[in-house]
């Protein structure tokens, strides 16, 4: 056993690993080709990409717990972590840095003037500033409902749209392939108001639904409109990724419900604060009823981080270069988001494996330039990274 460990190091077992689990896939097309489409589904495809990830990643901790790593740097395939703008945020030094005193934010309300209570008024004041300087979204007419990331948000949404009379729960679809967490999300506490009914091209029972349109999408990046479009249907619109450094900013969003984060558009995942524009008050005002249940309210202590962050934001848009505001954030991570796709295409093309699909470029009223169609991170980012990192060994 003593010999077969030296001679099989982590770099050998990392190699093995991979290569048994992109067997689960291609033998999962292998299945669809054979059986047609009756017997095989972007689901399928999905879900075989999930358990390669996780089955790689029980690998990798394995190893790394044995000590067998010789001191290379394992590769996660399980989860995203927005990370990669953290260079960013490290040169504008103190700009962020925001100081609460013990005194400040002990209350549970943070405006009682507002019906959504627990909304700092500073964070809402730099939303609104952000919408309309991106022009990624309409915020005139609109309540603005703060929540413990747009995941507690989305659970909100579903629960103030799904109607408390009906016979049976309302269906919640989206388009495959979808965010992979829609289905367990939705399902996770049995809920007799709402129930999770797949892919919304193939939905064909009548009666009222929910659809959740992603855009871009994630996972694979591309721009999205409802699909069903019957009488009944009830749209929510998750633009998490609608931000100028992942795709061109055409025109300011107008929907009755859109949900964004600070994760993704400004990278403080661990903040964990989201946001919805909410056309409707009555709609606003059982999302704010969920989260009063739920949490409580929402981390004032967060709010006031996410404002001060949102604002260095604007200012380094607005005076880019400036001692005070420092380079333009989306500028820098929508070049920063380039080359990472440049350099996912490139690991990619080496291989036989996978593809990655090609986006229109379109021409950002923001950036005011042509702009790749989408800078979105893809499932298949994560394992074509390990390969990448495997033909280089």
């Amino acid at each position: 056993m003593a010999n077969f460990m030296s001679i099989c190091t982590m770099r050998n077992l990392l190699v093995l690993s991979l290569a048994l689990n992109l067997s689960l896939i291609m033998r999962v097309f292998y299945e669809g080709e054979k059986h047609g489409p009756r017997g095989f589904s972007a689901q399928k495809a999905d879900r075989a990409l999930e358990k390669a990830a996780h089955a790689t990643q029980r690998t990798l901790v394995s190893l790394s717990s044995s000590g067998q790593d010789d001191g290379e740097k394992l590769i996660n395939l399980d989860h995203g972590d927005p990370t990669m703008y953290e260079s960013y945020w490290q040169q504008m030094g103190e700009k962020t840095t925001v100081v609460i005193p013990g005194w400040q934010s002990m209350s549970y309300f943070s405006d009682v003037k507002n019906p959504c209570w627990f909304l700092e008024p500073e964070f809402a004041k730099q939303v609104v500033r952000l919408h309309n300087l991106v022009g990624n979204a309409v915020t005139e007419g609109r309540q603005i409902v703060v929540g413990t990331g747009s995941s507690q948000l989305f659970l909100a949404a579903l629960y103030a749209l799904a109607p408390k009379d009906a016979s049976e729960p309302i269906s919640v679809i989206s388009a495959a392939p979808f965010y992979s967490s829609y289905p367990s999300m939705t399902d996770y506490l049995k809920s007799g108001l709402y129930k999770w009914a797949g892919d919304a091209r193939s939905f064909d029972k009548e009666g009222p639904y929910i659809e959740l349109v992603t855009s871009p999408n994630n996972p694979d990046g591309f721009v999205r409109h409802s699909m069903v479009n019957r009488t009944g249907g009830i749209l929510v619109h998750d633009l998490a990724y609608y931000w100028p450094q992942y795709t061109p900013i055409s025109s300011a969003a107008d929907h009755d419900l859109t949900l964004f984060t600070v994760s993704k558009a400004t990278g403080h995942a661990g903040t964990r604060i989201g946001w919805a524009l909410v056309k409707d008050p009555e709609v606003a005002k059982k999302m704010i009823k969920f989260i009063e249940l739920s949490t409580i309210g929402v981390s004032r202590d967060s709010q006031l981080r996410a404002a001060r962050i949102l604002e260095v934001i604007i200012n380094s848009s607005q005076n880019p270069g400036g001692p005070e505001s420092g380079e333009s954030f989306f500028k820098i991570s929508y070049h920063f988001m380039a080359e990472r796709w440049q350099l996912l295409r490139e690991a990619v093309n080496k291989g036989r494996f996978f593809s990655l699909p090609d986006f229109q470029q379109g021409f950002c009223q923001f950036l005011n330039q042509l702009s790749h169609g989408s800078n979105v991170k893809t499932k298949a980012w994560k394992i074509a990274k390990a390969y990448s990192e495997v033909i280089r060994f």
